[in-house]
């Protein structure tokens, strides 16, 4: 089992915390537990929340010493550093294997540990600024959802936190494990964009037909060469039009769009199917194995072989 261990503080957000539990606590029908997920506190006790209640967390810092990932579901107010003695635990966690993540706010906790210096990192967009201004060995990169280090993460956003803690599945279980947990939650397994889309009130354009219909098209038709034409034919729009909607309602273009279901259809298959490259290919609209090697190492920057062999042995 995977220990993941989300440290808390007097007040917490709530729904940050929540992204973490919904994804690594909850126990799902037809899919084996992989992670046992858990909380503690600097002082153990009641702990306030913003929600109006109170948690009871009886874990100290030290159980983040047996943690395989750390979560930080937020950090506020941010004008308040963590205490030496939270720093000193983060660093050590990290020294000592664990990956340490964050989720919106939680970045700035990561930030006074130096976890964060000389590297590539997210928080929420209307914090974005305040941390950059405060910790200039960050490079914060205020439009993206999340960033992932491998040893180090941070996501956008509250509402990032699921894309963080989703990605951070598919990266450990693969991707039909993560689809399944997306499916019990409502959700996508992957949201296309980055967080800027939803930093300002939407324009009335953006609401002016929804692509839902469109989208579920084109799925049903991942084996055939879809052009950008015939997606605006279908949609009776002219494809100026179309690739507007797409950058207003998805934060990226159609033709990214459709290589990223590609691509999605082709990892569950990789990991459920003993189909061969060329069939595979085939099925999801790349045309051939040749391609298909191509799109996922640009992509995933790995092969499908190794993807497969990763993935394709662990028990369901």
């Amino acid at each position: 089992m995977h220990r993941v261990v989300a440290l808390v503080r007097p007040p917490q957000s709530t729904f940050e915390l929540a992204c973490a539990a919904q994804v690594f606590g909850i126990e799902r029908p037809g899919l084996p537990m992989r992670y046992a997920f858990s909380m503690c506190t600097e002082r153990p006790g009641p702990v306030a929340t913003y929600a109006g209640y109170d948690m009871l967390v009886t874990d100290g810092l030290d159980a983040l010493d047996q943690a395989d990932t750390v979560v930080i579901p937020g950090w506020l107010p941010t004008t308040e550093p963590p205490s030496p003695a939270v720093v000193r635990v983060l660093r050590r966690a990290h020294s000592h294997g664990a990956r340490v993540v964050s989720i919106c706010s939680g970045a700035f906790a990561l930030a006074h540990a130096g976890l964060l210096d000389g590297r590539r990192a997210t928080t929420h967009w209307a914090l974005a600024d305040a941390l950059a201004a405060r910790f200039p060995h960050i490079r914060v990169d205020p439009n993206v959802l999340y960033v992932d280090h491998g040893d180090v993460a941070t996501s956008a956003g509250a509402g990032a936190g699921f894309d963080l803690c989703m990605h951070l599945v598919r990266s450990d279980q693969g991707a039909r494990y993560a689809a399944h947990i997306a499916r019990t939650m409502v959700m996508p397994p992957h949201r296309e964009g980055g967080q800027l889309q939803y930093s300002a009130p939407p324009h009335p354009a953006q609401i002016d037909g929804t692509l839902a219909p469109l989208l579920e098209w084109i799925t049903a038709r991942l084996s055939e060469p879809v052009t950008i034409e015939s997606m605006a034919a279908h949609a009776g729009v002219s494809t100026r039009t179309l690739t507007r909607r797409f950058a207003e309602q998805l934060g990226t273009s159609p033709g990214q769009w459709l290589l990223a279901q590609r691509i999605a259809t082709a990892r569950d298959l990789l990991e459920s199917s003993d189909l061969p490259l060329e069939a595979i290919a085939r099925r999801v609209g790349l045309s051939s194995a040749t391609n298909l090697r191509r799109r996922f190492l640009n992509t995933l920057g790995t092969t499908p072989g190794a993807y497969r062999r990763a993935f394709r042995a662990k028990p369901r």
